[in-house]
């Protein structure tokens, strides 16, 4: 038992050397003991750090659901942007804006449905026509093969083993069960189409209450420059479109010569195909454009296929290189290098819409920050020419520290047998 005082209370345990140990020492003024309350604050801290978690959250999720929208509205703009000139022009001239909105768009709706239509009918009659050619085609094909290989296929046994073939068996069946989701995604394209005709329809005819609501909340010094960066957007949309437009021109022109050359049916309506589609649809339309041209050309003649593969290849690259830089720097006033830039940037961000509105969008805010940016006078230096002569120190170049040498050289004083230091 431990040993009790007077009191009864347990004495102290005292050391080998007669002397108690010291005991628990008071808490020292300021901290906070074991049964110290936790702070006020430390709860309204924790509520306030899950709150704006949650609405992180939230809008995180709201803003991956709202990304097509969004996108669409981006091009709705985009789009109303380009078609604000014609507008405005229609506006100044007695319509309202709501009626001249109304006629471009019926304009630009009539144009596209009797291309649609025109092509529709091509792209049938060559598709009927390749399937009642077809049979002689794969005779030809079987011909050429038994006499390179020295074979003996026969078109029947062809076409018999086709037709029994698993392959041929798994892609009706997958072909079948997809008719479902191209069906969705037709539907899908159809209402994100009426979303920015929409859109668009309602920022050009209520262009001006749109940029009177937005100035009627910044103060005046801030108005001019939205207003200043808003008729910026309108010309940097319309040179783009004036730059692809004259593309699609001389893209069509050039392919309508190649295939009147080669004497392909519907020259002039997959003229038109190509220039549109090769610059309105970017990164894969050349391609998707130029393999209509060269399907409808193997009708005529598989050779044919083959030089309108050629000619598409060659001439893309003529204008990656040449001719778009130069239309686009002029009409859009930036640098080739930054257009191509920008083109890659907008698509890895958006794909082929992020493609298609990267360079007016790089266009307008370059012209917009280029009045804010304050610029010298170059100083009068070689060195900005390009040229490196008769500034440079110890790097200067072999031919130079020559000549200085030979400047330099001393000078043999004349004999005096000779007094004008040439021989007798």
């Amino acid at each position: 038992m431990a040993p009790t005082d007077e009191t009864g209370q347990a004495a102290p345990h005292t050391s080998p050397s007669g002397t108690t140990p010291p005991g628990p020492r008071p808490p020292a003024p300021g901290t906070a003991g074991p049964d110290a309350r936790m702070p006020r604050w430390l709860p309204r801290a924790l509520v306030l750090a899950l709150a704006l978690y949650a609405v992180f959250q939230l809008g995180s999720w709201a803003f991956h659901q709202l990304t097509g929208l969004l996108i669409n509205i981006l091009i709705a703009f985009f789009l109303a942007l380009a078609i604000e000139p014609a507008v405005s022009w229609m506006a100044a001239r007695g319509l309202r804006r709501g009626l001249a909105t109304g006629i471009v768009f019926l304009a630009v709706m009539i144009a596209s449905a009797g291309f649609v239509t025109l092509l529709s009918s091509m792209l049938a009659g060559q598709i009927i026509t390749m399937v009642e050619n077809f049979p002689a085609y794969l005779d030809s094909v079987i011909n050429w093969v038994n006499i390179h290989f020295n074979t003996e296929l026969r078109r029947v046994d062809v076409q018999e083993g086709l037709l029994r073939s698993d392959w041929l068996r798994t892609y009706v069946q997958n072909s079948a069960t997809g008719v479902l989701d191209v069906s969705a995604q037709v539907l899908g394209g159809l209402f994100q189409l009426l979303t920015v005709t929409l859109f668009s329809f309602y920022f050009a005819a209520d262009g001006p209450r749109l940029r009177r609501a937005l100035c009627s909340v910044l103060p005046p010094a801030r108005q001019a420059e939205v207003l200043r960066a808003w008729e910026i957007a309108v010309n940097k949309t319309g040179g783009y479109l004036y730059s692809r437009g004259l593309m699609a021109l001389i893209s069509g022109i050039a392919h309508y010569v190649l295939l009147q050359v080669l004497e392909v049916p519907y020259a002039p309506v997959l003229a038109v195909w190509v220039g549109l589609v090769s610059q309105f649809i970017p990164t894969i339309g050349t391609y998707l454009a130029g393999a209509l041209a060269m399907l409808i050309a193997f009708t005529v003649d598989p050779w044919y296929a083959l030089w309108v593969l050629i000619f598409v290849v060659v001439y893309q690259q003529f204008e990656n290189y040449v001719l778009q830089p130069k239309l686009t720097s002029k009409t859009v006033d930036i640098h080739p290098a930054v257009a191509f830039g920008s083109v890659i940037a907008g698509t890895a961000l958006l794909g082929a819409v992020g493609a298609l509105i990267a360079i007016p969008a790089v266009a307008t805010l370059q012209a917009f920050l280029g009045a804010y940016v304050k610029r010298y006078a170059v100083t009068d230096d070689p060195r900005v020419h390009g040229h490196r002569g008769g500034t440079r120190g110890p790097g200067a170049g072999l031919l130079t520290r020559t000549r200085r040498l030979w400047g330099r050289r001393p000078q043999t004083p004349p004999g005096p047998e000779d007094p004008g230091g040439t021989p007798s």
